[in-house]
């Protein structure tokens, strides 16, 4: 039996392609959400998740993100995902670099102002509750720690407040409160897609375990960042002081300690990865995706072709999962979610 001829609808979603909804029958069928999880660049990967679900005919009715999983999901959901591939796409280390206003004067290393002009290009004056499909992106307030989930207003602004990775982006000021990376409360919102009305739950988890060379690909990004950003070319004795100053803070010591950019990002990596394991143990997915891309930095935005494709690759591999699930053939699933191989 096709994926298709298990997925039922009173009227066919408007976001599946002509020949996904002619296979979608009359009658009712449960509401599907997909729970999209940080994990920075690696992130790229949901776009392709996204292509394969939809292609299918898998259909989405709400989504919910964390961090980058709130960019491509906000961009899934405003129908935008177009223009986000081919933005990511379009990058590479010097264009990523260039979307990176380094700032020592605010409360993280990146102001972020080039990012949200990026973002708002892309989606324009667009509120939440506006959407054609229902979306939430999911914030950590700051001071109490407590999880916000972003389902009405500005758009552009939920979306940063949800990747503001502590330390490296500014915190967002939304309803009189301070909002931060979504993956230190909730790294895979799958509570949220229940909280927009999902009974059926798709998630993808971005966490893995974790790579040295990755992370420290990372800070070492940042690093080139810093020294273009501060010091003009040309000036050789205020460049060479601060080469010294970015061993410190990017690279690794000659004693062999990592520096301090590498401790920050390989910190925040095992919070989220261990908040991610806690709260996937009780707040349980039918089916949990899981991207496995231990190789990938969290800078490596660069790679968007490879992670696009991985994307497409491990949501085939979790089709059987769903059509089993969705058509009933494994009713354990409930209290068990499945995990694709």
């Amino acid at each position: 039996m096709s994926l298709g001829a298990v997925l039922t609808k009173r009227k066919a979603p408007q976001h599946l392609a002509p020949r996904d909804a002619s296979r979608v029958s009359a009658g009712p069928r449960r509401r599907v959400g997909l729970a999209l999880g940080g994990g920075s660049a690696r992130g790229w990967a949901h776009i392709g998740i996204i292509r394969e679900l939809r292609d299918a005919g898998v259909p989405l009715d709400v989504i919910a993100g964390t961090s980058i999983g709130a960019v491509v999901g906000g961009c899934a959901a405003a129908g935008k995902l177009d223009e986000l591939e081919a933005f990511a796409l379009s990058l590479n280390r010097r264009r990523m670099l260039g979307l990176m206003d380094i700032s020592f004067a605010g409360s993280a290393l990146i102001g972020g102002a080039r990012l949200r002009r990026r973002l708002s290009r892309d989606l324009g004056d667009v509120r939440i509750e506006g959407l054609p499909t229902p979306f939430a992106a999911v914030a950590t307030e700051l001071g109490s720690g407590r999880e916000v989930c972003l389902s009405h207003g500005d758009l552009v602004e939920a979306v940063r407040a949800s990747y503001a990775m502590p330390g490296l982006f500014e915190p967002v000021r939304i309803g009189g409160r301070w909002l931060f990376d979504g993956a230190m409360s909730n790294p895979v919102p799958v509570s949220v897609c229940r909280t927009l009305g999902a009974d059926f739950v798709i998630a993808v988890s971005l966490t893995s375990d974790l790579d040295e060379a990755a992370t420290s690909g990372s800070a070492s990004l940042l690093g080139d960042e810093v020294e273009s950003a501060v010091v003009p070319a040309g000036r050789t004795t205020k460049r060479r002081r601060l080469r010294f100053a970015r061993r410190r803070l990017f690279e690794r010591r000659v004693d062999g300690a990592p520096g301090i950019a590498s401790v920050m990002v390989n910190a925040f990596s095992v919070a989220q990865e261990r908040i991610s394991r806690a709260r996937l143990a009780y707040d349980r997915p039918e089916v949990l995706i899981p991207a496995r891309l231990d190789s990938v930095g969290l800078f490596d935005f660069h790679r968007a072709a490879n992670l696009v494709a991985h994307g497409r690759r491990v949501a085939r591999e979790a089709l059987p999962a769903i059509e089993a699930q969705l058509s009933g053939i494994a009713p354990e699933a409930l209290s068990e979610p499945t995990a694709a191989q």
